[in-house]
């Protein structure tokens, strides 16, 4: 079900309103007890003052505005995979360009260290690149038959990245292979303020470029033939999205790890309620993932006293269940 154009605009507000009580509650939760005056302190304050005032500016604020970007950007990603394939589960994951991104990332790792710097980024993004290009050299330029060699091609270099991936570390210095490990699950705690505006950056830059190319993308959802007639040059615009889903999965991959099922659950929760194809769906799409990916993030900071749970750990979780409950109503539905 989607709503018309008169309530896309009240969506977008509540979606908005919501984002921004999320950021701000989101900052109360952590291992240190602090208020509703340590979070307004600390933020106004820019951490100068009491302890709790630093813990909030200098750790909390920083850990989720990183987890925001992360949630919208992945979620910003999977919509791009979905619409360019007409495939309601395709995901950065599915296509092997995270896992890509994290073999990369982990080559880094292995040789210079966990504390790699923007090295990590710039390994993440050839990782994703050389996983994108053997997509498409694999899928070929046959139309007709492209979406489903993708899909297929996808599967297969996301488990060969991985297994890639599992005999670096098999191979690795045994004190690095813990850091490694739990970094390859997904984790917020090396979020850095020096850091924050590569992901900003590239999240703001892709979402421009798909609302600027947002009739090539309304087309593509038509198919590839009526995409084609409509004056699309089909396999030149599919390259180009995915080079930008790419390029924001590198990113987010060198400073967050591996974070599966944002990018396929959120677009799909999503299009219940407003069409993807249109400016409010973008960005209530990036909202809601950055909204989640923010509560995750206090879910793994809470669930477990004085340890922190990997936050790739609680989105297979609660994707497997959605999904799961998904697949269980169409089929009571039937």
């Amino acid at each position: 079900m989607t709503v018309n154009k008169k309530n896309q605009l009240a969506l977008l507000i509540t979606a908005f309103l919501i984002a921004i009580l999320s950021l701000f509650s989101a900052l109360n939760f952590g291992a240190a007890e602090t208020n509703i005056n340590d979070v307004i302190t600390g933020i106004l304050s820019s951490g100068e003052g009491s302890f709790n005032a630093r813990i909030i500016y200098e750790l909390r604020l920083p850990r989720t505005l990183l987890a925001f970007m992360a949630g919208a950007g992945l979620a910003i990603a999977g919509l791009i995979l979905q619409t360019v394939t007409r495939n309601p589960l395709a995901d950065p994951y599915l296509f092997g360009i995270s896992s890509g991104a994290s073999f990369g990332v982990v080559v880094i790792m292995s040789v210079a260290g966990i504390s790699a710097g923007f090295m990590l980024s710039g390994a993440a993004l050839l990782g994703s690149l050389l996983a994108m290009g053997l997509l498409i050299l694999i899928a070929g330029r046959q139309q007709n038959a492209q979406v489903e060699s993708m899909l297929l091609a996808g599967v297969a270099l996301s488990f060969l990245f991985s297994a890639f991936t599992s005999l670096l570390l098999y191979w690795s210095d045994p004190q690095a292979v813990a850091a490694i490990l739990f970094w390859t699950l997904g984790s917020f705690a090396r979020a850095q303020w020096a850091t924050l505006w590569l992901p900003f950056l590239v999240i703001v830059v892709c979402i421009s470029f798909m609302l600027s190319f947002k009739r090539q993308l309304n087309a593509m959802l038509l198919g590839d033939e009526s995409a084609t007639t409509l004056g699309v040059r089909v396999h030149r615009f599919r390259i180009l999205m995915l080079v930008l889903s790419s390029l924001i999965t590198a990113v987010l991959v060198a400073l967050c790890g591996g974070i599966g099922f944002v990018g396929l659950m959120v677009p799909h929760i999503v299009r219940f309620f407003i069409s993807q194809g249109s400016t409010a769906g973008l960005l209530v799409t990036s909202l809601v993932g950055g909204t989640f990916m923010v509560w995750v993030d206090v879910l793994s900071r809470s669930l477990l006293k004085n340890q922190e749970l990997p936050v790739g750990v609680i989105t297979a979780a609660i994707g497997s269940v959605f999904f799961l409950s998904l697949l269980f109503f169409r089929k009571s539905k039937v």
